[in-house]
């Protein structure tokens, strides 16, 4: 697997994810569509135009999807048993059409389960910063991760 085992993390341990992704009006007026979003500040050009932002916002929850996604093949691509929640999300600066987006993790903690031996915690920082380096998103993630099978 390219995700990590519970035992191969440790606190303050930093990755730089090598996945960029540069967003598209496209994705946007899709995203928000499919995910029953008609807010027109993300799918009309037009009634954005008159906004402080003078075009369509990009949809936050795609940023932050985008944000975790990109972090997944360095940390948890299938050594996570699943996500146990996220905190503290937020959005401190807009993305828009043609923004390219890249990601940053720090573990901030790491611990065995109590309650499932062969399974231990894992909470994530994650940083999703567009091309000029201004952080467009931030949350915390804590995983449930599996041990390595020999450990367990």
């Amino acid at each position: 697997m390219a995700g990590l085992w519970f035992e191969e993390f440790h606190q303050g341990q930093h990755f730089r994810h090598e996945l960029t992704r540069t967003v598209t009006e496209s994705d946007n007026i899709t995203f928000s569509l499919m995910s029953m979003n008609p807010q027109p500040l993300h799918i009309d050009a037009h009634f954005s135009k008159s906004t402080e932002w003078g075009q369509p916002l990009f949809n936050s929850m795609f940023t932050f999807a985008i944000m975790v996604g990109m972090t997944v093949q360095d940390t948890t691509l299938g050594t996570t048993v699943g996500n146990l929640g996220f905190s503290e999300v937020t959005f401190p600066a807009p993305v828009f059409n043609g923004d390219t987006l890249r990601s940053e993790t720090t573990v901030l903690s790491v611990r065995p389960s109590k309650s499932r031996p062969t399974q231990g915690l894992v909470e994530f920082e994650h940083i999703c910063l567009k091309q000029d380096d201004t952080v467009v998103a931030r949350c915390k993630r804590m995983a449930l991760m599996r041990m390595r099978p020999e450990a367990a």
